[in-house]
Parts: C-alpha cells; structure tokens; sequence
C-alpha cells in the first residue's frame, strides 16, 4: 500500500465550517465589488479564498491514516547468486558481475541494507546448486558450477512456511541450469524483487551448445557424434574442434571459418573405438590462433562452455547366438567365417546331419533297445546306447561337452543364455510343440533375437503353419503364393532399408546402387505373398519381369526382434569375387549385429539424472534376473563409480567409490542407489552382482558424463524476461540497481504479512499553518502594492 487515507477527525463540524466558510467567500467578493477588473482583483479573490479554506478545513481536524509494515514483525530475504556465471566480465567493464554485486551488497558503500533493517529482520541467502543461509555476503567467492534458481526459490519457500515472510530481494543474471525451457513451477511466494546482474552487450565467446551421439549397426562408423557450436562475436576467426580419446591422443580434428550471419557452427565426428564397452571421448572447441585478439583483449569471456566429455557405450560381448540347421550347408561355413572376425559374436552351431529314422524291430533280448548286431562291443547301457528313431546332430562351436548334448533346449535355463537363435532349413516337426512355445516366449519375454533363413525346409514348406514359431515371424504362412518355377531373382533394397544404417554397406546411396547391381542372382526364394501389420521389408527378390516378393522383414516381437530371409541361396554372393566375398561377410556381421543389439542380459544397468536436481544427480539403476529371466529378489549389488576424463584436479578425483544398492519397492528385481558427481567429466559405473552365497551372477557397465559448467555458461546474457516473469507472477517488480536506495524506502509502506495502522495530523502542521498564512499575507500585500483599500 503506497497511499495514505485522508480521515477527518471532527467529521461533526463539516456543515458549520461549510457555512462559515460560504459566508466568508460572499463577503470577499461583496468587498471586492469597486475594485477594477483584471488580473489584480482575481489573483486576490483567489489567495483569500484559499486561506480562508484552508483554516475551515483546520476546523475538521483532518488526519493522514494508512497501514505499514509492522517493524520487526516481518521478514525480508535478500538472496545473492554464487555461481560461476558471474565470474564474466561485461564488454567494456572493468570489474567482473561478481565483483559489482559484491559491491551493491557493500553494508559500508550503500544505504540500503540499513535501511531496510529498520524495518524489516532480514535474512541473507546465497545460492548457486543449493540454498544456504548467510551472515552477511563478504564471503561470496562465484564459484558455484549451478545457477538452480528454481530450486533456491522452492526450498526458500519451504523454510519460510507460516512465517511472514513480506518479500525477497534477488540479485541474479537469471540464467537458472534448473529450468532449460524457462518454465517456472514455483509455489507460493511473497513479492520476488530481482535486481539483473550484468549487461546485454555482446561478449565475444564460442560455446559448445549440443553434443549428440549415434551408434549404428554400420560396420566403417559405428559412431556419429555431432556438436553444435555457438560463436558470439568471432566473426572472422577461425574455430577448431579436436575430439581426443581417454590417452589424450587426438582422434579427429576440424577447422572452420565463422561467417558474419552464420548460425551455430555443426561439427561431425565420424570415429571407430578400438574397444568394444564404455568408451569416453573429450570435445573441445578453440579459437584458431590463441585466445587474445590482435588487439590484446580477451577472445572469449570464458573458456568453461569449450569442452565437453562424450560417453559412447559400444556393449560388451560376446553375444552368443544358436545357428540350427536340418543339413550341412554352405550356408553356415560362410555365415560362421563372416561372424568369426567380430570378436563380439559368437556363433554355436546345431547341425542334423542324419534325419530320425523310423525303430527298426531286430529280434534280440526282450527289452533290448539297440541294434543286436554290435551286442558285446563297449558299454550298452541305455543312457549311452544310440537309438535309430533320434537324429543325427553335430555340435560346434560350443563351451564345452554338455553344452547341446541333448539337442536343441528344452528348459528357459539352456535356451535363455542365447542372444539371438537363427533357424535355418529345417522343418517344424523337428521342435516339440514344448519347444516351439519356449522359443516364443523367448523372443516376447526374455527379449532374444529370431531369424529364420530360406530354404526347402523352411517358412511354408517347413509346415509352420499354426505353430508358435510361424506365429512370430513377419510374414503370413496361410496365404501360400502362387507357384513358380525357380528364376533368378536380384536382391532390390526396398524404402525402409534405405532409411537403414545396418542394411546397407556402402556409405552414399550412387555406390549402393551399383554395388547392388553387381550382386549375382539368386535361385531359391520361398515365395511369401503378405507381410504382417507393423513388419518392415528391409529387400525384396526381383525377376526380370518386374514382379517383386518379400526377401528382408523384419519386425518387433514383444521384446524381441525377428527377421525372416527368404533367400536360401544367398552363398553365391560370395562365391562370386574376393569383393563379394566381402561384402557378404559384412553383411552378415551387420544383420547379425541388429539382431542382438537390444537384446538384454541377465544384470542390466542404467543412469538417468534425477529430476530437476541441480548438482547433476544420477540415479543408477540394476535390474538383475535369475536363469530363467524373472526378477531376482535376493541378489545383493555393488556399485563400482570410477571418473573418466575429469577437469578438476581436487585431491581424489579419480578415486574409485563404491556404492551399496537397495531394493526398489516399486519393481521387483530392481536395484537402485544415487550417485552425487563431485568433478566435471566422464562417468564409469560396474555393477558386480552375487547370489545369496556369494557367487558372481554377472556384471554390467553404464556410462555418463556430467558438465555442469556447460549448462552454466549456456547464455551469457542476463536472461531478464525469466526475471520479468519470476516478479510478475509473484506480484513484484524488477528493480534497477540504480533505484535501490529509493525502492527500498517503499518497501515499509507495501502490503506485508503483519501490518500495524498510524495517523498524523494535517491540521496543526507547519505547511497547512504556512499555506494559509501565506495566502493571507500574500492577499494583503498584492493590495498595498496597488493602492486599493
């Protein structure tokens, strides 16, 4: 409340002094009825008139009435920004921001603190990632790696809940590492009176603003990582970006030039980790030539947005995958030489190379199982006896000797230990109908990746039809295509395998196309008419006729991924040319690297931020199964957090620490704890889980980085329509710290939570007794200067 009420004390005197006053005025003008019209005689007229109001409006005993702010009964905060953002100094300023709110906040230099006392208990706060209550502000060093206004402003209303509170004085640039968007979800506050550090003047700074990275199935980049970069003031100079692994050693490098209009600046890097796992990379941008001018002065106003640390999770193998084949082809012998030059894929082999044979009846011994021919050579127990109604099956490739020995798995425990199971030429009579529903819910449930290969065997000719394995696949196996005789048929990508990194080898579209057209034609092709809802066909087999059949789909299944091949001959390509061979090889890796790329493992972790939490929290998160993929409750998991490429150099910064999880009470089989980064940098996190004896169950690795400077320095210009905001809703105003003398005089007469009513007499006051007096005085000698009576 800035205004005061008039209140007239002796409100019963109103009509006498009405009346006086009336009576008076007629006798002013009947005294001045001879005197000449003209200036004289109304400027007297006038002085009279208002000396004589002015001692009738004395007989009323008017009173100056208002509210104000009870004196010592309300608080007032006055909150300062610590962080590291007002560590610039503005264009053409000789002092940095920190410097010159230090001396706004100078009790010595300025007024205002003083007279705000007065009136009001103030207390002092500081902030930069969290709130802290002060004794004074001598101590403010702007070294704070956070600007968490948001936060400072929640937790300032919590503490101050049903105490009145009248106000908050924030001295801010208002660029809050809390609130990207410049949303303000606040509760309740008193008025918020920001008062802007720093200019709008342009600085000359080059910032990285966004880093994003990509991985791909594609064998020659695995990697992108793009970076935009803002340069503010820097025309005309260079800027060189240098990506550099963990050794320090420079991996790519890259110069441009800034252009006067010029947006943010795009680098891509393109690199090829040697390792597979976490791999961390550093991002750095600099000006070309040094960091001073030609004319001496500061390139850029800070260098702390300059770099940034890049995680790249590559996984970690090796990803087993089940090759079963009802023949020996030649289509293992390459697909196995092809996978064997990834060090992350390994391929187990089950080949039949003898199908099951109907029980031959020899007449031996009454309950003997095998062939009386070779009774009395070896053990003949029935355990170790062959029988002829079993096929033949050869095993490769695997862990040991018990690995397969019964075949193809029949329990979660054997099958679940695959990454990707790949069915090749083999009918669906071979699988018990037990097995067909475990291998569906392996893809739906525990998330494993399907392939079935072309062949006599296969898709429709294999009588999938109707069984839980034909049920997953892509396409339709009951509306059986027409028949046609086996023509060549040239593999064409179709327009979502463009739109597919894994599914192409070359990398611009011209190189494709020719590489495609040089591939040799293929002969057998199961021909399937439909794809299901939702499945992608990746290529298609073309005749020469035009006419196209389905030969890549692949789609979502549950978990799972599933892709079927139609072509059963896809051999020839490599037999066709060293280069072909090469190719083949590759796109076999590729295929296969899809196929197991999401597929999860027994202990699963991740990092996510915790929300809004302004010191770059993460939540670190274990999901751990037991051998038949349910959640594990009574595992017990330890966290191993070890920095990568840090910045700062504080004792003990690559210290390795270990955490404890608990469980989640929200999902079973989760494990969760929270790790507080102290340093800038890479982040390594190892998930080592053990059983309720203590055996190993297995391990995982996360990976993040943290750079809280980066979101500090985002914009160096005070962000004022936030403040703007902030004060509108709150019912304040900004406050220019120019005005702070007078503004805070104001603050006693604004609506507060404790208020306390005063007066004051007009009546008796020196200007009301000096107004009259004066027009009187001044009445009477305008006529003795003119000579009138």
């Amino acid at each position: 409340m800035l205004f005061a009420s008039l209140v007239l004390a002796n409100r019963p005197w109103l009509l006498p002094a009405l009346a006086a006053a009336a009576l008076a005025v007629v006798l002013l003008v009947w005294s001045y009825r001879a005197t000449p019209r003209g200036w004289v005689r109304r400027t007297g007229l006038v002085l009279k008139s208002v000396g004589i109001a002015a001692l009738a409006f004395c007989l009323l005993e008017p009173l100056w009435s208002g509210q104000q702010a009870r004196p010592g009964a309300n608080r007032f905060a006055v909150v300062a920004d610590n962080s590291q953002g007002l560590g610039i100094r503005d264009a053409g300023a000789a002092e940095t921001r920190g410097a010159v709110l230090r001396s706004w906040l100078d009790t010595g230099r300025r007024e205002w603190p003083a007279a705000l006392a007065e009136t009001f208990d103030v207390r002092r706060y500081r902030f930069d990632a969290r709130l802290q209550a002060i004794p004074d502000f001598s101590d403010l060093a702007f070294d704070g790696r956070a600007s968490a206004l948001g936060a400072a402003l929640r937790t300032l209303a919590e503490r101050s809940r049903g105490q009145p509170l009248a106000g908050v004085l924030l001295f801010t640039d208002g660029n809050a590492t809390d609130l990207p968007a410049g949303v303000l979800d606040l509760p309740d506050l008193p008025p918020v009176y920001p008062v802007v550090v720093g200019n709008a003047g342009a600085l000359r700074d080059l910032s990285l603003l966004d880093v994003r990275t990509s991985q791909t199935a594609f064998e020659d980049a695995p990697v992108t990582i793009e970076a935009d970069v803002a340069a503010v003031g820097l025309e005309g100079r260079e800027v060189t970006a240098r990506l550099s692994d963990e050794s320090g050693r420079t991996v790519e490098e890259t110069t441009r030039r800034i252009e006067a209009g010029d947006g943010p600046l795009n680098f891509r890097f393109r690199p090829k980790p040697e390792k597979s796992g976490l791999v961390f990379y550093r991002l750095s941008v600099a000006v070309a030539g040094g960091v001073e001018s030609a004319a001496g002065e500061a390139a850029e106003a800070t260098l702390a947005n300059n770099t940034r640390v890049v995680a790249v999770d590559r996984g970690r193998g090796p990803h087993r995958m089940l090759y079963v084949t009802g023949r020996p082809n030649w289509e293992f012998k390459f697909l196995n030489r092809a996978l064997q030059e990834d060090p992350q894929l390994e391929l187990v082999g089950l080949i039949r190379v003898a199908r099951r044979e109907p029980k031959f009846d020899f007449r031996g011994r009454a309950g003997e199982t095998s062939n009386p021919l070779f009774r009395g050579f070896g053990e003949q127990s029935r355990e170790e006896v062959e029988r002829y109604d079993q096929p033949v099956l050869v095993r490769l490739n695997t862990r040991d000797e018990l690995e397969l020995r019964s075949g193809f798995p029949r329990t979660p425990e054997e099958l679940y230990g695959y990454h990707a199971v790949i069915v090749d030429d083999l009918e669906a009579e071979f699988f018990q109908a037990d097995q067909q529903a475990l291998v569906q819910k392996y893809v739906s449930e525990r998330g494993g990746g399907f392939l079935m290969l072309g062949g006599a065997e296969s898709f429709q000719q294999g009588r999938y039809h109707r069984t839980p394995i034909g049920d997953l696949l892509p396409v339709y196996l009951d509306r059986r295509a027409d028949a046609a005789p086996a023509v060549p048929r040239r593999l064409v990508l179709a327009r979502e395998g463009w739109l597919q990194p894994w599914a192409r080898i070359r990398d611009t579209e011209a190189d494709e196309r020719i590489r495609r057209e040089a591939m040799p034609p293929f002969l057998v092709v199961n021909r399937l008419s439909e794809v299901k809802p939702g499945a992608s066909v990746i290529a298609t087999a073309a005749e020469e006729s035009g006419t196209e059949v389905p030969a890549l789909v692949v789609q979502r299944f549950g978990r799972g991924r599933v892709a079927a091949l139609t072509v059963g001959d896809l051999w020839r390509w490599g037999m066709h040319d060293a280069e072909s061979h090469a190719d083949m090889d590759k796109t076999w890796r590729q295929l296969a690297r899809w196929l197991v790329a999401d597929v999860p493992g027994r202990v699963e972790l991740s990092a996510e931020p915790v929300p809004q939490d302004p010191n770059g929290a993460m939540r670190l998160q274990a999901r751990v199964k037991d051998p038949k993929f349910q959640p594990m409750d009574n595992a017990r998991v330890l966290l191993e957090v070890q920095p990568v490429l840090v910045s700062d150099t504080a004792p003990g910064a690559t210290n390795l620490l270990r955490l404890a999880c608990e469980p989640s009470a929200a999902e079973a089989g989760l494990y969760e704890a929270v790790y507080v980064p102290r340093v800038t940098g890479g982040f390594r996190a190892t998930a080592v889980v053990t059983n309720e004896v203590g055996a190993e169950v297995g391990r995982a690795e996360a990976g993040w980085s943290t750079d809280l400077a980066a979101e500090e320095f985002r914009s160096l210009v005070p962000n004022v329509a936030l403040l703007e905001t902030l004060a509108r809703r709150t019912g304040g105003e900004v406050v220019p710290a120019a005005r702070l003398e007078s503004f805070v005089r104001t603050l006693p007469a604004r609506k507060a939570p404790e208020m306390e009513f005063w007066t004051r007499p007009v009546w008796h006051t020196p200007l009301m007794f000096a107004l009259a007096l004066g027009c009187l005085v001044s009445e009477w000698g305008l006529r003795r200067w003119k000579g009138l009576p």
